[in-house]
């Protein structure tokens, strides 16, 4: 699976990033969403095997484990 994040739901607690077996999510911090938090990218989309990062994050539903990676560009 992949890893789908929802960019303008995250709050950029870093729960995710901490949760990641690979390392691969970190804080954007040249990035603002609506709400005013830097939020988590994916760093390598083909090395993400979209285990438990995502589970951190299951109350605000910014990260899914699913098919592929939304991005919200602005």
């Amino acid at each position: 699976g992949k890893l789908i994040i929802d960019f303008e739901r995250c709050k950029g607690c870093s729960l995710c990033a901490n949760a990641c077996p690979k390392k691969l999510l970190k804080i954007d911090t040249a990035r603002l969403n609506r709400k005013g938090y830097n939020p988590v990218i994916l760093t390598d989309e083909n090395a993400c095997i979209a285990a438990q990062c995502a589970q951190p994050c299951a109350r605000t539903a910014s990260l899914q484990s699913k098919i592929e990676q939304r991005r919200t560009e602005h």
